[in-house]
């Protein structure tokens, strides 16, 4: 079970946002996608998922069934003004089992509230998200995807805005997804984070700079090759339709 990603090209408004990216996630490892802002990092991430079709290439999901996908997308992007109250959230990671209108049983809501418990909201349930902090909020979202058991997590910034306790006791989920053997692909910007938490890391600006163990992709050569690459793409180029060579 892996995830490749094979001559991947994604343009906005034909302009090109990544250009020619080719690799493998591996199973069961914890992968940042990390590079300057602009990157194309997010892009990347909603193209994996599906969300944005590639102008060239493909992403192949080997083994992944798309119910076992959880992705958290970042929260500027999430409506919080519904009506729902944290526990009703945290249940619709269940949907893969119930349907989209299914009844959620007494063993999924012992399962919500066991997840609520694991990023320590217990007493929230009842809380409408409307009232929540960015940090109560973030621990909510990562309690869902708890609750939904998926076997390849995506995450799109998840610590932006949240405080530093939260961010500590997510990052520790993430440390145990991954000793669960999970696959956990993260778009991250902070340094320490990427380094502390993530043994691989993919180093982005448009295209491929790096592509493997942290420690020698965050380099101080590859770092400011990126910081390069990105200061001078040019935005207004056509997208390009040649094949690169796999890296």
């Amino acid at each position: 079970m892996n995830v490749i990603l094979d001559n991947v090209t994604v343009s906005y408004q034909r302009h090109p946002a990544v250009h020619h990216v080719c690799g493998e996630f591996a199973a069961g490892e914890a992968t940042a996608i990390f590079g300057p802002n602009g990157a194309g990092k997010s892009t990347l991430l909603k193209t994996m998922i599906g969300a944005l079709e590639p102008d060239s290439g493909r992403v192949l999901l080997n083994g992944f069934k798309r119910q076992q996908i959880a992705y958290l997308p970042q929260q500027s992007e999430i409506d919080r003004s519904l009506p729902v109250n944290v526990l009703d959230l945290v249940s619709t990671g269940l949907w893969q089992r119930t349907g989209l209108f299914g009844r959620v049983g007494s063993a999924g809501w012992r399962a919500a509230r066991a997840a609520l418990a694991m990023v320590g909201l217990e007493d929230f349930a009842e809380r409408p998200i409307s009232a929540l902090s960015s940090g109560q909020f973030q621990r909510v979202l990562f309690a869902r995807i708890l609750v939904q058991d998926a076997r390849l997590i995506l995450l799109d910034e998840p610590f932006n805005a949240v405080d530093a306790r939260t961010t500590y006791d997510l990052l520790e989920l993430v440390r145990a997804w991954r000793e669960q053997g999970r696959t956990v692909i993260a778009v991250l910007h902070d340094y320490e984070q990427v380094r502390a938490f993530f043994p691989q890391t993919l180093l982005l600006a448009r295209e491929v700079v790096a592509w493997g163990p942290t420690d020698k992709v965050l380099c101080e050569a590859n770092l400011r090759q990126a910081v390069d690459k990105a200061h001078h793409w040019h935005e207004h180029a056509a997208v390009c339709h040649v094949k690169a060579e796999a890296a």
